[in-house]
């Protein structure tokens, strides 16, 4: 792990770092409240993991628990790969346990958004999916993002049972980073399938966050868009 730390370290670039600490929101009161970078691109980490393959589940897990941002998502690039890598079920299930273990620590939204699909959502995809609606219920906001997010491997596969269901309570919820990424996956149902966009929108118009209804709107041809939103205004 020294290796990897050392080598993360010289790629530090502190004007890089003082701007993600202001778009990650790390102030006192933010959702990213005291989280630490050190200023490095993702190029640059999913290079560094592509050499770090073989690190174990329990370093992966130290550099889970680490104060420093870019080493939280190195151990979820490298847990990615692992992933995909892994021909066993029960090598591909111990990956995705970890992340369901240490779940809060998957604690910002390029975290979730970068890996989550890729391993919770696609383990779940012939899976029991109860875990997502306990997380949905979760007070923690990035648990909550995690069931939103693990969907976007079901909508690949035009299964939007849960994405739906998921989206319907989750329509109260308090924060903007959910409203976003409901609204996102909307929209990626709506690329897929209209249809189900569309008899969610007459559903739920006027109970949606706008922030919500204008990300699942986007791909909408201009007419319905506007009339989404004036039904939203009146």
């Amino acid at each position: 792990m020294q290796s990897l730390i050392k080598e993360l370290n010289k790629l530090k670039d502190s004007v890089r770092a003082e701007h993600s600490q202001r778009f990650f929101k790390t102030g006192k009161g933010e959702y990213g409240e005291g989280d630490v970078f050190i200023g490095l691109t993702m190029p640059q980490l999913r290079k560094v993991a592509s050499n770090y393959q073989d690190l174990s589940i329990n370093t992966l897990e130290q550099l889970l628990y680490s104060k420093i941002h870019e080493h939280r998502m190195i151990a979820l690039l490298i847990a990615v790969l692992q992933y995909k890598k892994a021909i066993k079920q029960e090598s591909k299930k111990a990956i995705y346990d970890f992340f369901i273990v240490h779940s809060k620590q998957i604690n910002n939204w390029d975290l979730v958004d970068v890996t989550v699909p890729h391993v919770v959502g696609d383990y779940l995809l012939d899976k029991d999916r109860s875990i997502l609606y306990k997380f949905a219920k979760s007070k923690n906001l990035w648990q909550r993002r995690i069931a939103v997010l693990a969907c976007f491997a079901f909508i690949r596969e035009k299964d939007f049972k849960d994405a739906i269901k998921i989206s319907e309570l989750l329509l109260q919820d308090k924060h903007d980073l959910i409203h976003k990424a409901v609204g996102w996956m909307l929209r990626e149902i709506g690329k897929r399938d209209e249809k189900v966009l569309t008899k969610f929108l007459d559903k739920y118009c006027l109970q949606m966050p706008r922030t919500m209804l204008r990300y699942s709107i986007e791909r909408l041809e201009e007419t319905k868009r506007k009339d989404y939103l004036n039904k939203k205004a009146r």
